[in-house]
Formats: C-alpha cells, structure tokens, sequence
C-alpha cells in the first residue's frame, strides 16, 4: 500500500492544480490514497528545506510530491513537482487535469484563505487548554530525574491536567538536560504536553505555575566554611527571586527541596522575592516524615501505612526534631481485634521505654544519616506528595511536616521557614495549632529555633 503525500504553500496556484488531479485520482481510483499538507507562505522555504535535507532530495519548487510505502517504512520515493505528477497520471492512469490558470488562481486563494482558517481555530482550540507550567532550577540532579514521571502520571494534578515542564540548569549541563528530555518524550506520557530544556537564565520561570527549587550546595566544611555556602546559597536566591517575580504568574508556587539549606533557600527565595506570596512558598521535610513512620514500622513490625501523625520539626536539613508525641497506630496487630478506623498513641504501644528514652536520639541519628543519602526517589516522592496535598488535600485529619512561614506559633520566632505539622485544603494549607505541645518538645522548639535564626 502506498501513500502519494502533497506539500505546498496555501497560495500557489500549481500546487491547487496538483491537488485537485490527486482528489480526482483518489475518488475514482481504489488503490491511490492522498495526504495533504498545506504550509502557510511566510514557513513554506524552511520547511521545504529540512524535509529534503532530512530525506537527501534536490527540489525547490511548489509543490513537492512524493510516495510513501506504508509497509516498508524508510524514507519516501520522491516524484517531483506539477510536471512530474502530471506525467506520472498520464502515464500510469491515462487521465490529465484541464485545469485552466484562472481556476488555479481562484483556488489558490481559497486554499491560503482556509488554511488561515484553520490555523485560527486550531489555534483557539489550544488557548483553551492550559497545561500547568512547571519549572524545575538544578535540573540535572537525581531528584529531577525520578519527579518527571510522578508529576506526569496524572496522580499529582490530576488526570485531566496537562502540564508542560521547563528543565533550568547552567551550560555545562545542557547535553544531560537534552537527554532527559529525549528520555521524557520517549515515555509518551498522555498529559505531558512538552518538556524542554533552558540554560538562558534570563528567560527563567516564563509564566511559571509551579517552581522547583532543587539547588544545592556539596558541602565540605574543610575547604571553606559554612558562612560561604551560606553566602552561595543567597546569591543563588538573589538571582531566582526577582525573575520569579517577573517572570512567573502572581500565584506561582514554590517549593524548596534538595539535600541542603531546605529552610534557607526558602527563607531567602521570600525576602529578595517580596512580592511572592508568603504562604505559596514551603520547603519539603514530608521524606524525613516517611522516613521515620518506615523505621517505626519497622520496630513495631508492621505496615507503614498504619503509622500516622508522626511530626518534623525544624531545620529540614539541619537539625530537626522527630516528633512522636502525636504518633498513632492503625491496624496494629494485637490479641485485641479491632476495625481498621482505630487508633492507637503509638507511644502507649511501644513497651521499650529505653528505646524511646536513650535510643530514640541514636535512631534519629541513623535516620539522618538514612534520609541524607537518600538523593533520588525519596525526596521526589516528597515533592510529588507535597504537590497532591496541595492542590487536593491531605487525608483528613492527618498531619503533615512542611516547612512554612513561621507567624509566631508554638513560639516559633517569626519570619523564619520552620518544619511544623500542617493540614492542605481547598489549595492552600493552615498549621494545626490546636496541637498540644508537651514541655519536652517546647523546650526542643526554643533550641531549633535559635539554631536557625543563628
């Protein structure tokens, strides 16, 4: 089976006489399929340029026809322009167009005017349809790497959402932006719309919905010391935050993750970008919360899933505090049955005291040292968990860790990024303060805070 494929400008008369013989073949001839493709004039001489370069063909009139075998794939066999195709009727089929120049040109005029048309309404058709604009700075680390498809799976945003993703990163890493996006577009994922990569920061976070800010710092305090990286981090946010500002919708989101300065990126992503909403920008600790219910169930042999409310105070990657104080157990398997809605305080079950008294800091210590070398699909699960809450809502009555602006509760100081336990709805998030504070955790407060002040 073959295909004869029809390429020209809307507006040129040869190519209206040439198409009109091959409408004519193809209603009257079983075996002669058509496909036509009609370039607007200002396109026409770059497009007729790369399908002959791409193909290997010498052509440089309107049009260009050539012949497509669709069951051998392969490049096309070119038959050439109006005078070819007029010969290859008259000599295969016996039939030659009569067609005569005023025809030509009326038609053509149509086919420019209808092209337009079509174009228009296309066009419409996709103003319609808004994919959510994401940004992702750093792009070429681990963590991007794993979140494209979790973003794109349709559990994030939704199953009807189309999002269009934007891979920030410095020139040296353009050859691996291009292949993550190769990679991307290859998955053929139903709602990514398109991926692309930049390296121009000028031209950053272009109407941005959404910005990921996943930026880090390799920490070594042999060669320089923490005052440095603490003043690279800043500069990296004085840069970002006015184009932000510029560039990104008024309600764009923020969120700050990686491996280092969590809280302070954000902090400082809010006080150059004064104009960005305070409460759309959090950084992510939800890891270091998953983390922890995993090394619990793990203690109470059981699921992960049945442990809940356990709390992430503080300096996300810094010094935190693992809050059980809330924890609560679902499902736990005991001589007592009970429904699955049933819960339990976690610490009245755990009949190791001195795991909780001595050993919790220890266990807190090799879950820091867990979650820090963690660089890839745990903090992107995070980031992709985060981003469901978000916009759907966290499961009712569950309390999620996420580092927000601190307004002074729990006698937070105000004005820092502070991990506390938080509830998403209807798109935005409140800290549930109605949540008693023993005088253990309150006193643990006042040292992470002036930690991170400092």
């Amino acid at each position: 089976a073959a295909v004869a494929m029809f390429t020209g400008k809307a507006n040129c008369p040869y190519y209206a006489k040439a198409e009109l013989l091959a409408d004519y073949l193809q209603t009257n001839l079983p075996n002669f399929r058509v496909h036509k493709i009609t370039q607007h004039p200002d396109e026409w001489e770059q497009w007729l340029h790369d399908i002959c370069e791409t193909n290997g063909w010498e052509h440089r009139q309107c049009p260009i026809i050539w012949r497509e075998l669709l069951d051998r794939g392969g490049k096309g066999q070119l038959l050439g322009g109006l005078n070819e195709f007029l010969e290859y009727a008259q000599r295969y089929y016996g039939i030659t167009s009569m067609m005569l120049s005023e025809e030509m040109l009326n038609i053509a005029e149509e086919n420019l005017q209808t092209h337009l048309e079509i174009v228009q309404e296309d066009e419409e058709i996709k103003s319609l349809i808004k994919p959510m604009q994401i940004w992702i700075t750093s792009a070429s680390v681990p963590i991007c790497y794993h979140l494209i498809p979790l973003l794109a799976n349709g559990e994030v945003f939704g199953v009807t959402t189309e999002i269009s993703i934007h891979l920030l990163d410095t020139e040296q890493f353009k050859e691996m932006l291009r292949s993550i996006v190769m990679e991307a577009e290859d998955m053929a994922l139903p709602l990514l719309r398109s991926i692309s990569e930049h390296t121009n920061i000028d031209q950053a976070f272009i109407d941005a919905d959404i910005i990921i800010v996943l930026d880090d710092v390799l920490l070594n305090l042999e060669v320089q010391s923490l005052e440095n990286y603490i003043r690279e981090v800043s500069e990296i946010c004085q840069v970002y935050a006015p184009l932000i500002e510029k560039n990104a919708k008024s309600e764009v989101k923020v969120i700050s993750s990686g491996k280092t300065f969590a809280n302070l990126k954000a902090t400082m992503l809010r006080t150059y970008g004064p104009s960005i909403r305070p409460e759309n920008i959090i950084a992510i600790s939800t890891h270091w919360e998953s983390a922890a219910k995993a090394m619990l169930a793990r203690k109470m042999n059981m699921n992960t899933a049945g442990v809940k409310d356990v709390i992430v105070w503080g300096n996300i990657t810094g010094s935190n505090y693992i809050d059980l104080s809330h924890a609560k157990l679902y499902g736990y398997d005991s001589a007592i049955w009970c429904p699955p809605n049933f819960q339990r305080p976690l610490l009245s079950m755990i009949y190791d005291s001195e795991w909780i008294h001595s050993e919790l800091l220890s266990a807190q210590s090799a879950l820091r040292s867990r979650v820090s070398h963690c660089t890839a699909m745990l903090p992107a699960h995070a980031v992709a968990t985060v981003l469901r809450y978000w916009y759907h809502g966290s499961p009712s009555q569950e309390i999620v860790s996420v580092g927000v602006l601190s307004e002074g509760q729990f006698c937070i100081p105000e004005g820092i990024i502070f991990s506390m336990p938080v509830r998403f709805q209807n798109g935005n998030w409140e800290v549930m303060t109605e949540l008693e504070m023993n005088e253990t955790t309150q006193k643990v407060l006042e040292r992470l805070s002036h930690e991170l002040v400092q």
